[in-house]
């Protein structure tokens, strides 16, 4: 298992990592009809999209064989601002990888790069009924805020989180 910078062409093997995980992670959260609806098409688009943006790191989580079983991205959200921060703006992983490790490897990716960019705060936000959260809670984030989203007809707490020591986190790494 490595981690390495996302391709433009591994957009389509990205979208299904992130519709799979989708339907697994949110089973119970969003609707079954909601869930559905994934498109791998529409969510193909958007990752060829998301790669090509200057300000976005995504990588991908790939095994010895070359498939890719997960991602997980860096960038500085456009509500985000809060000086020298930015967002880890997602982690996700097929549901047979999960618990081995390989989340881990991808926050310690993503955190490498917030350093080097000379970040000093990081932040996540997370759906309260995301088991995630615990994983980030494990390494160290902090709630900060609580806001309520309307989204497919429930309302949802959603968690922000704040990493405010990255050296702290990156040795637990």
């Amino acid at each position: 298992m490595h981690i390495r910078k996302a391709l433009v062409e591994d957009a389509s093997a990205i979208a299904k990592v992130h519709v799979d995980s989708w339907r697994t992670t949110y089973k119970g959260i969003f609707s079954n009809s909601y869930l559905d609806s994934l498109s791998y098409e529409k969510r193909t688009a958007l990752w060829e999209n998301n790669i090509g943006k200057k300000d976005d790191y995504v990588v991908v989580a790939e095994t010895d064989s070359g498939d890719i079983i997960g991602f997980g991205t860096a960038s500085k959200r456009d509500t985000n601002t809060v000086d020298r921060s930015g967002d880890l703006t997602s982690i996700y992983l097929l549901e047979e990888y999960q618990g081995q490790g390989i989340g881990k490897m991808l926050l310690k990716e993503l955190f490498l790069h917030f350093k080097k960019l000379g970040y000093k705060r990081i932040f996540v936000e997370v759906l309260e009924d995301n088991k995630t959260r615990y994983f980030y809670e494990h390494y160290g984030a902090k709630l900060v805020n609580t806001v309520q989203l309307n989204w497919d007809e429930k309302i949802l707490n959603e968690l922000i989180y704040e990493w405010d020591d990255l050296n702290d986190v990156l040795e637990k790494l």
